[in-house]
């Protein structure tokens, strides 16, 4: 297990779509406690699940993961992880700090580890972040799939739940190589320097609650 590596998952019960998502059930156990075996197995760096829910945190403990209490008033993960991360590691030995969202059960620990390894191929990167090829035309049009688009080093130009890049004229091809067609994951990867960004992200999100 690396020292530099640190897995912060962010989950809470108050989700919009699915409220309690965290612990519903999945073969007899709470979907984050599959969440955090996943990460465990990827055996990267230690795994840390960063909550506002007391249940959650004993789901985790019971797991014999470890969990630490956030605020209910995070506007958004990254907000979540920036505290968290003050209290995990407060004296900023992790040099990359990868964010694993709460409702990826299904995550391999493979893609975790490419996930990190990504930071090491690219010097210039202060952030990674994974995507798959799109296989069919239902993924490509639904709402509920991510798509982005690349450059052509593999950079990252825009995301949306839109169709994208939009085809004016005949069908998309799937199958052609390399993948144009691109579902995003809910996974990202920083560099240690980028907590400065997310520390600007967390002041940002508490000015704004503060506006009258």
């Amino acid at each position: 297990m690396a020292d530099d590596v640190l897995i912060l998952t962010p989950a809470r019960l108050a989700a919009t779509r699915l409220p309690g998502k965290p612990l519903a059930d999945i073969a007899g156990l709470p979907m984050i406690v599959h969440v955090l075996r996943r990460a465990q197995e990827a055996a990267i760096g230690p795994v840390v699940v960063a909550t506002d829910s007391e249940a959650i945190a004993a789901a985790v403990e019971k797991a014999d993961g470890r969990a630490v209490m956030t605020r209910a008033d995070h506007a958004t993960g990254s907000d979540r992880i920036f505290e968290a991360l003050q209290m995990v590691d407060p004296e900023g030995r992790a040099e990359v700090i990868v964010n694993l969202q709460g409702d990826e059960p299904q995550i391999e620990p493979a893609a975790l580890d490419r996930l990190a390894g990504l930071l090491g191929d690219e010097a210039g990167a202060d952030m990674a972040t994974l995507a798959v090829p799109i296989a069919d035309r239902d993924a490509y049009l639904s709402p509920n799939v991510v798509k982005v688009v690349c450059d052509d080093r593999g950079r990252a130009l825009y995301f949306s739940r839109s169709p994208i890049p939009m085809v004016r004229d005949g069908e998309p091809d799937f199958a052609a190589r390399p993948a144009r067609f691109l579902q995003h994951l809910g996974l990202y990867a920083y560099r240690a320097g980028f907590r400065g960004c997310l520390r600007r992200s967390f002041s940002s999100s508490a000015r704004l609650r503060s506006v009258p």
